[in-house]
């Protein structure tokens, strides 16, 4: 944009002209041979050889070297140390032969006072009116900042993978204390019963978190054994502890009155009681007694909100024993059971399992698994006592996948067939 003169505004005099002369000559002072000698960074020019033609006055300031010393004395791969020396003789340097220019390549030189001063250095061959190559000119740029931001990386990197081995180490710790206490909180290993054969599987959804799922099989009396299974409300510490406190009481109450509705009914009192507070805890559970006939085997169970027991019978057949009116453990003071009978004869399993395995997600609609299909796989399973049945529903919930993401119990009981042992007679007195 032009500007105009006012009427009354006079020309420039020649005193400003002189001035504005003036300043431009005080830039002019600044050659270019100032300017590369003050520049920010190292210059220096070399022979084809490597012997240092011209250096700037900013290197050598960081070597702390006189000019004299430099120029026609010494080669370029003087200036480095071991490492860089290596590396311009092995990298460096063929590169550079090759593609006739090369930036950016990261070295380290010998600085005043013996120090290490980390560099990045960039070199360009320059070449005559033929193309014969005729000195190598290199820019070397201070590269401290840069490196001391990259040891701190290094170092904040060093810190997280230690803090991950750490974490690791940690885990692995909670993981092994935890197995032991989940451990703890079910049978070391299932008691041997004349004439009956048992099974059980714990699946544990996270190695992280305690599971709520319980089940025992213990002697009574003579001809008597009593079992139960069950799934405690929620996961961790918490639920451990009403784990343990639910499976004490069921044996307490068991050998004081095993009736399957009394000691549900006990135990619900002593949930109720101990977590009716701001922190309701609750389970569901199946409580039974087997006792031992001739040629057969009673049992007499109630549940607490737990899904039904499934009965694989010698025949082919299978289906649940309904065991209605069962309500929560834990949740009102009083509370109603039904207690259910059934009797197992040779080739007959009695399944319990928590609700782990039938509420499984499977296929591409993650569609629950189900009662209906737990009892056609049961069906179709041949009738071969109850490990084999533990090891074949085992198989199941491994080919659940990600679909399986709740603990699961399981527990079964049956009759060998054919007996390979008498089973013992009945006292008449230890009828429930």
């Amino acid at each position: 944009m032009m500007c105009r003169l006012d009427e009354d505004q006079e020309p420039d005099s020649g005193s400003d002209v002189a001035a504005t002369d003036a300043a431009f000559t005080s830039l002019l002072e600044d050659s270019a041979e100032e300017l590369y000698e003050q520049a920010p960074c190292g210059y220096l020019s070399t022979l084809m050889d490597g012997t240092i033609a011209k250096i700037n006055a900013t290197l050598l300031e960081w070597l702390g070297l006189e000019r004299s010393a430099v120029v026609g004395r010494m080669r370029f791969t003087d200036l480095l140390t071991v490492g860089g020396k290596l590396y311009h003789e092995t990298h460096f340097a063929p590169m550079l032969r090759m593609k006739g220019e090369i930036s950016g390549i990261a070295l380290d030189i010998k600085a005043a006072g013996k120090q290490r001063m980390p560099v990045l250095v960039t070199s360009k061959v320059k070449t005559g009116g033929g193309g014969e190559p005729l000195l190598i000119r290199t820019t070397v740029f201070d590269a401290r900042d840069r490196r001391a931001y990259e040891m701190e990386l290094l170092r904040g990197r060093q810190a997280a993978e230690e803090a991950r081995r750490q974490a690791e180490a940690d885990r692995a710790r909670l993981q092994e204390a935890l197995a032991v206490l989940q451990q703890n909180l079910l049978p070391a290993a299932l008691p041997t019963i004349p004439g009956l054969e048992a099974g059980s599987y714990y699946h544990t959804a996270s190695p992280d978190l305690l599971g709520g799922d319980f089940y025992d099989l213990f002697p009574i009396d003579t001809g008597r054994w009593a079992f139960f299974l069950g799934d405690v409300c929620g996961k961790g510490p918490q639920a451990a502890a009403v784990t343990s406190l639910t499976r004490y009481t069921l044996r307490a109450a068991a050998l004081h009155d095993p009736d399957p509705v009394n000691v549900l009914t006990t135990l619900n009192t002593v949930l109720h009681e101990r977590y009716s507070g701001g922190d309701p805890r609750y389970c569901t559970a199946i409580f039974g007694i087997l006792h031992a006939g001739s040629d057969r085997v009673e049992v007499r169970l109630a549940s607490g909100g737990h899904p039904s027991a499934l009965i694989q019978r010698a025949d082919g057949t299978a289906d649940y024993l309904p065991t209605p009116g069962g309500m929560l453990i834990g949740v009102l003071p009083r509370v109603r059971f039904t207690a259910a009978h059934t009797e197992l004869r040779p080739g007959d399993t009695l399944l319990l399992y928590t609700d782990g395995l039938t509420e499984a997600r499977i296929g591409p609609d993650r569609a629950l698994y189900g009662e209906d299909a737990l009892r056609a796989f049961a069906t179709a399973q041949p009738a071969a006592g109850p490990q084999a049945l533990v090891t074949a529903l085992t198989g199941l919930l491994a080919g659940f996948g990600d679909g399986l993401d709740d603990d699961t119990a399981l527990l079964a009981l049956g009759v060998p067939t054919p007996l390979t042992t008498p089973l013992p007679a009945p006292a008449s007195e230890d009828r429930t």
